[in-house]
């Protein structure tokens, strides 16, 4: 590849990449938290669970405490980002954590790390696209239009449904309905994907555009109208809901890894690598952090409870306040930049997750089906449309607080194996060529396994039993179907 990137070219790849949709929709739970009808162990955060012995009716949200829970996953996502740019740098393609450690660690981690791949990029456009379909209700709102809510909301919800005057329209748990706004808009991008789509670097830059105006419209214009008494109590459920909040809104940061992925084509990777990371994480996070404190000083921090689209809510319950009234016109704009931000992003990880897929069933770890590319659009057609089924159907049904935990939980994981393949690599390939290094030695890498595995914690015990659950399925898959028909597969005679 072209050595051609410097610092200043990371940072604005970073950039791009971070500044997703995540902050418009999962901020809402990160701040809140989720809180359910009865308690229960499952539903207790593993650290606050190993600590209290005690059960919850959720997990604790962060309240305004969520800046400092901002600037803790950026630091474990720096050390990480170092990892990644030191695995990315060993091996000579682009490619993702599945990729650096099929060539690196072998196929049975590969596999662990492809199949945790695949739950990250579906959680993940799961949890996108609820925030979709309730930007797009506000936006038809907006309008006037008002559907039946048992279309336009997700079948499970924890906490209920409120109005903006808090009044319960549905309880807790289960109800009859389906979110067809979610379904819909991963099916169109699906067929949109199967028929082939060039992003441009041009048409990146506009989106990433219009997602800094939205977040920077929302900072500057709800600076006015911030209640200082919501900020007290700071931090209301103490450290447990700072790393409980930082589990969750860690979703924000996912794709920042995209930096240490162009090592290859960096002037200098030893200096401009940790320069771009550093900036981005810097940049980003002063941004999130600007969002969640506005944002907390605009409503009540309760009431964000099983909100999708936080934000714009925030803009709509102060534009019918007196004096509120310029909100009305600032809150279309930030709709519009932050549905355009979910439809990149949904685009985006659904062509990863493809691919993932794609990749795996060309080194025979999954059926050659997945592997078929279409013969006019010559993209992997089945791949692509199963990976829109397996996210559009969830969609409709789980809520956001759901569906960020299995993604946040597949994320860490992959994250933790990344930078335990370096410590292993370090001493198993000592004299193989790096382009970059991590500095002092395992003591970043080992710091990036403990934050991550700390973070985990902080997730429910009922996200940590269905992620086991997804590993063994995977499992059972490698071994009694992937492995025996793996190129490397050698029968026993």
């Amino acid at each position: 590849m072209k050595k051609t990137l410097g610092p200043v070219s990371l940072t604005a790849l970073g950039i791009g990449a971070v500044i997703g949709s995540g902050i418009f929709t999962v901020v809402g739970t990160a701040i809140a938290g989720e809180k359910f009808d009865t308690t229960s162990i499952l539903r207790a955060p593993v650290l606050d669970y190993l600590i209290h012995h005690s059960a919850l009716a959720g997990r604790p949200g962060a309240g305004p405490a969520l800046a400092i829970s901002l600037v803790l996953v950026a630091i474990v996502c720096g050390l990480t980002g170092l990892c990644y740019a030191e695995l990315a740098s060993m091996i000579p393609i682009a490619g993702s954590a599945y990729t650096y450690t099929y060539a690196t660690l072998g196929e049975l981690v590969a596999w662990i790390i492809g199949w945790d791949l695949i739950l990250e990029y579906a959680g993940s456009n799961m949890a996108v696209s609820v925030g979709f379909a309730a930007h797009m209700v506000d936006l038809l709102d907006w309008f006037g239009f008002h559907p039946a809510l048992r279309w336009i909301s997700p079948a499970f919800l924890p906490g209920g449904l409120q109005d903006l005057q808090g009044h319960d329209l549905y309880p807790p748990g289960w109800h009859f309905g389906f979110d067809w706004p979610a379904f819909l808009v991963v099916m169109l991008l699906t067929v949109v994907l199967v028929r082939g789509i060039r992003e441009s670097a041009r048409t990146n830059n506009i989106m990433v555009l219009l997602k800094l105006a939205a977040i920077l419209l929302f900072i500057f214009a709800g600076a006015h109208f911030i209640k200082p008494t919501l900020y007290h109590p700071y931090s209301p459920n103490g450290w447990s809901g700072v790393l409980t909040g930082g589990s969750i809104i860690f979703f924000t940061y996912i794709g920042f890894d995209s930096v240490s992925t162009a090592a290859e084509e960096c002037r200098c990777p030893q200096k401009d690598v940790p320069i771009g990371i550093i900036a981005t994480l810097v940049i980003c996070t002063i941004l999130y952090i600007g969002v969640a404190t506005i944002l907390t000083g605009l409503v009540p921090w309760q009431s964000m409870v099983d909100d999708a689209a936080p934000v714009v809510n925030a803009l709509k319950k102060l534009s019918l306040e007196p004096g509120g009234h310029s909100l009305h016109w600032v809150r279309l704009a930030v709709l519009l930049g932050a549905m355009m931000g979910m439809i990149s992003s949904i685009l985006v990880f659904q062509l990863g997750q493809s691919r993932v897929w794609f990749a795996m069933s060309r080194d025979r770890l999954l059926p050659a089906v997945f592997g078929k590319v279409h013969s006019r659009f010559r993209t992997p057609a089945v791949a692509t449309w199963v990976a829109g089924i397996v996210v559009g159907v969830p969609a409709g049904l789980l809520d956001i607080g759901t569906l960020t935990d299995l993604s946040n939980i597949g994320t860490l994981f992959a994250f933790a194996l990344v930078s335990i393949g370096v410590i292993i690599l370090r001493y198993r390939e000592p004299e193989r060529k790096r382009r970059f290094r991590v500095p002092f030695g395992p003591v970043i890498p080992v710091l990036s396994v403990a934050f991550c595995v700390l973070l985990m914690m902080g997730l429910p015990i009922i996200t940590w039993m269905r992620f086991f659950v997804w590993l063994g399925i995977g499992l059972l898959i490698y071994f009694f179907y992937s492995r025996k028909r793996s190129e490397f597969y050698i029968p026993k005679v």
